[in-house]
């Protein structure tokens, strides 16, 4: 799922996975292949990586507010009944 998220386009966690956001978190941070880990974010656009994910984000041309995405242009739209909104 996370390899599906495109350039320029952020998921949360929890659209990832709804019953359990915090493991995914746990899951990402472990990833060590080319996988898109920063293109997962918090619900409220805040950045768990802090510096690098911000710079990756960056360098995609990810809309910001700030130090945070601005999760209403940046987030992956979905068909609902897909992912949770």
């Amino acid at each position: 799922m996370v390899k599906a998220i495109p350039e320029g386009w952020v998921r949360t966690y929890k659209d990832i996975d709804p019953d359990a956001p915090r493991r995914v978190g746990r899951e990402l941070a472990g990833i060590t292949e080319d996988i898109p880990w920063h293109r997962v974010v918090r619900a409220d656009g805040s950045l768990p990586v802090g510096a690098e994910q911000r710079q990756r984000l960056r360098e995609e041309d990810v809309p910001m507010k700030g130090n945070k995405v601005d999760m209403d242009e940046a987030r992956l739209p979905v068909p609902p009944g897909v992912m949770p909104e």
